[in-house]
């Protein structure tokens, strides 16, 4: 009896152990299928996260490259091209370098061995950051018309002075001309030009200031206020400094930039000006684009073409390509002149050549020959101002790309063979500048000289003929 129980804790025993050890299998072989599955589930997830940054990767490479404007292939796409964000900037200072770094950072290393489209690609890139405003010569075209105003036979006749002339100058009052060029604000600097003007003009010119932007702030909430706010400050009268320089003691620069209510305003006040007995002249001076919805380009086109047909000047002071690309427009679409200006000095310099228009009238009927000739020795200077400016603008521009590629390679984007590669598209650029600037001086030269000569022959046949009668 004794024997049976022994032999049944024996086999209880053994039960036991068996089922011990089949659920330890068991256990064992659940952790292993967990540990298959999780391995195999690994390679997929780190193919997913691959896959994402791959996406990422590929999604900032096609934003950088994006819309980006193409090389320069002829003159005309070298006056039109946009400055970039380093435009004549010194690229190897320590701030703007910093500043070219932090631009780049997120531009991915050229392949290996690039193609040509590649490495085009990648030029024209930097190319968008360092390329350069060159002047446009028409605009010097329309200003040497200008310069010629007086000619009782220019063909326009708002070319052709009258007796009476009027002239209204538009001042840009808003927030950024409070900005400083050399220690001293833009709007003080516009206020010192307009006054050296206004005073130098003969007594009869009839004269009247505008502004805008001198109220509100650029705040949203002082939005209505500040676009609805333009105000005529003096004349239409003959200048007289202590009013005048009272008149622009009156205002600061504060608030928004209502460009076209401004020239809406100034046509109706020119309404009683007509074109047939007037030369009517306007002066817009802005540092930046219309900000109260309106469309100032629309506005100086039928400006333009109002009975009062006014010559409109518009001189964008320190601007950026968004502000030159509208103000640009403004004087194209009423058949005007536009200048850009980033300094006091050249703003000064666009008023004096106004003030001598304003007195060829004068000069048409005292010495029309000698003021002819005097006239080719000016635009022969305003010739080489464009060319020594397009020379110095060349110049930055083929060191800023070069400097661009030796921060390129030094950031570990490039390598020294593909720096070579793109300097050789970077030579193309620049031998095509050098061969346009050529181009122009020749083509101006001509100009000048065709012009001038068509001039003195009216002049002669004009002014001989009465004599001999």
């Amino acid at each position: 009896m004794q024997r049976k129980v022994q032999y049944r804790k024996l086999t209880l025993l053994i039960l036991l152990i068996i089922v011990l050890v089949l659920a330890g299998c068991s256990q064992k072989n659940v952790d292993n299928s967990s540990e298959d599955h999780h391995e195999k589930k690994q390679p997929k997830n780190e193919q997913s996260v691959e896959s994402s940054r791959n996406v990422s990767k590929q999604e900032t490479t096609t934003k950088i490259f994006d819309n980006l404007p193409e090389l320069p292939t002829t003159a005309e796409d070298l006056i039109t091209q946009s400055p970039g964000k380093f435009a004549d900037q010194e690229i190897l200072s320590d701030e703007i370098a910093s500043k070219v770094k932090e631009e780049i950072k997120d531009l991915p290393p050229l392949n290996e061995n690039p193609s040509e489209e590649e490495l085009n690609e990648y030029m024209k890139y930097i190319y968008s950051l360092v390329a350069t405003d060159f002047q446009d010569p028409n605009d010097l075209l329309n200003k040497w018309e200008f310069s010629m105003s007086g000619n009782p036979d220019l063909p326009e006749s708002r070319f052709q002075f009258k007796d009476n002339y009027n002239i209204e100058i538009i001042l840009d009052s808003s927030g950024s001309m409070a900005n400083t060029i050399n220690g001293k604000t833009m709007m003080d600097l516009a206020k010192e030009s307009i006054n050296n003007f206004l005073s130098s003009l003969p007594k009869e010119a009839n004269i009247s200031l505008r502004v805008y932007g001198h109220k509100g702030f650029g705040a949203d909430s002082d939005k209505a206020l500040s676009c609805s706010s333009i105000e005529q400050v003096y004349g239409f009268g003959p200048y007289k400094q202590t009013e005048f320089n009272q008149s622009l003691n009156k205002f600061k620069p504060s608030g928004w930039t209502p460009i076209a209510k401004a020239l809406e305003e100034s046509k109706q006040s020119l309404a009683k000006f007509d074109a047939k007995t007037n030369t009517n002249l306007i002066y817009l001076v802005s540092d930046g684009v219309e900000t109260c919805d309106g469309d100032p380009v629309k506005v100086a086109k039928s400006f333009a073409s109002s009975n009062v047909a006014p010559i409109i000047n518009v001189i964008g002071f320190n601007v950026d390509s968004e502000a030159q690309k509208q103000l640009k427009q403004v004087a194209e679409s009423a058949n005007g002149i536009y200048t850009t200006v980033t300094s006091g000095d050249q703003l000064k310099k666009e008023f004096q050549r106004a003030e001598e228009v304003l007195k060829n009238w004068e000069r048409w009927k005292k010495d029309s020959i000698r003021s002819a000739e005097a006239l080719r020795v000016d635009n022969s200077f305003d010739i080489l101002g464009l060319t020594n400016d397009w020379g110095y603008r060349a110049t930055r521009q083929n060191l800023n790309i070069g400097y661009m590629l030796s921060i390129l390679r030094d950031e570990g984007k490039i390598t020294f063979k593909q720096e070579d590669q793109l300097k050789k598209i970077r030579k193309n650029i620049g031998e095509l500048v050098i061969q346009t600037k050529k181009e122009m001086e020749e083509n101006l030269k001509e100009i000048n000289i065709k012009e001038i000569e068509d001039l003195k022959k009216k002049i002669n046949e004009k002014y001989n003929t009465n004599t001999q009668q």
